[in-house]
């Protein structure tokens, strides 16, 4: 955890932004497997992480600006569950821990939500147990309380979180390097005909639990790189040739997380086509980072990424006609229909509970509804205090290139008979994580 003074801090700042009513931060309890005593690894909530630091189940955060005051809610643990788990940190232990001014039973914080007439600010209910909760605490019905999340308490959480403080990059920087011997370790122990891709998850899940807390988000390692989210992992020999593609992130104990991208050929080195294609996204990532600086929208960055993209295509007669065009067009999402890159820090798609128009865009940037530009979850401009992933890639996805021939779409910028060549190529996708500053972007590993 952090000093108490640091969340009392955000707390208080908080409390200033959303300064009428009640606001309460539920966290999470434990989800079972396929029995209550048989939980899934817990994770807290990140708003309780951020304005707490408290990892404890079953709690909740009440604070009353008109006060000045804020409470840890839940019920203490008894005699049993110290047989079965041992002593467990007290309520008031945890809330001193957390610079919280005292305790709530869970009856007393109905009280006090009873007593604020409805005036009671809470975020986006994003689990069953979330909305069963509010919907019992409330009063209200559960189509009510989805419906009604407090736009206020939303757009405060969003402006104090978007910004890392030093404290906060050390975290960060502490998964990327877990992250980044997740990484090393997989490529030294990748072998054609002897690893397996479920052999090399399992090592990298070992790792992160060794040099952290544990996975960011489920690993995506894989030889059909085109699937952008690929959690399926061979116990087959990894072939001689082609190429595997390695996305995973560490997260530390305080719930920081890193996200990083290689794509490794299995036999150790590229053939001419694949160098090609992955020399082509490694520019479009390096001009990438070099347009980000403050006050340039994202946006553009990602255009700017994908026009690299288009007239490297081009060059290599995959795509034709003029690059800026096709991407105006769209086009060039038959081979990059993601977005650039994402905020990071407590969660590896940082506050996207929250909803992604809220973190990634504003009124001067509007999230588009093209094909591939619609994916972006980040469009606004860049501040300094913003950490962020660059992560572009390129792939042959046979069933959105059939579609797309069939309807004969963008024809005009996109040569079908020399993209055909590469449809047992699969996808590279290479990506860092980056900390905005006041001169541009600096790889979190060196801020």
């Amino acid at each position: 955890m952090f000093s108490p003074d640091t969340y009392r801090q955000r707390r208080k700042k908080l409390m200033q932004q959303v300064a009428t009513g009640l606001l309460l931060i539920y966290g999470n309890g434990e989800s079972p497997r396929n029995f209550r005593a048989n939980p899934y690894a817990f994770r807290q909530d990140s708003n309780v992480l951020y304005f707490s630091g408290i990892v404890r189940p079953d709690v909740a955060l009440l604070l009353d600006p008109a006060a000045g005051k804020s409470w840890l809610c839940g019920e203490e643990y008894g005699v049993e569950d110290a047989i079965w788990s041992g002593r467990q940190t007290s309520l008031a232990e945890w809330a001193e821990a957390g610079g919280l001014d005292g305790v709530l039973s869970l009856s007393e914080l109905r009280g006090h939500l009873a007593k604020a007439r409805g005036e009671v600010h809470y975020l986006p209910p994003y689990r069953c147990e979330h909305v069963a909760r509010l919907s019992d605490w409330l009063g209200k019905s559960r189509a009510e309380i989805e419906a009604a999340p407090s736009e206020p308490f939303i757009r405060a959480v969003v402006g104090q979180r978007s910004y890392k403080s030093g404290e906060e990059i050390e975290q960060i920087k502490a998964a990327v390097s877990a992250s980044m011997f997740m990484h090393d370790s997989v490529k030294e122990r990748c072998q054609p005909m002897v690893s397996s891709e479920e052999q090399l998850v399992a090592l990298a899940e070992s790792l992160a639990r060794n040099l952290a807390a544990g996975l960011a988000y489920p690993i995506i390692l894989t030889t059909n790189g085109q699937i952008l989210h690929n959690h399926h992992y061979s116990f087959e020999p990894l072939p001689f040739e082609g190429l595997l593609l390695c996305d995973m992130g560490a997260e530390t104990a305080m719930g920081y997380a890193g996200d990083i991208t290689r794509t490794i050929p299995v036999a150790g080195h590229f053939t001419d086509r694949e160098k090609d294609i992955f020399d082509l996204v490694k520019e479009a990532k390096e001009e990438a980072v070099k347009a980000c600086k403050p006050g340039v929208p994202y946006r553009e960055v990602h255009l700017l990424a994908s026009t690299v993209i288009a007239e490297g295509l081009k060059e290599l007669k995959l795509m034709k006609g003029d690059p800026e065009e096709a991407v105006a067009a769209g086009a060039h999402a038959l081979f990059f229909p993601h977005g650039l890159g994402h905020m990071m820090g407590l969660d590896v798609h940082d506050m996207e509970s929250l909803g992604e128009d809220y973190v990634g865009y504003d009124e001067q940037v509007q999230r588009s509804e093209q094909f591939g530009l619609a994916y972006l979850r980040l469009g606004r401009a860049l501040e300094p205090g913003f950490v962020i992933t660059v992560e572009p890639g390129i792939y042959f996805i046979p069933e959105l290139i059939s579609q797309w021939k069939a309807e004969k779409k963008h024809g005009n910028f996109i040569n079908y008979s020399e993209v055909e060549k590469y449809l047992d190529f699969g996808g590279i996708r290479i990506e860092d994580d980056y900390l905005i500053t006041g001169q541009g972007a600096v790889n979190v590993l060196n801020a």
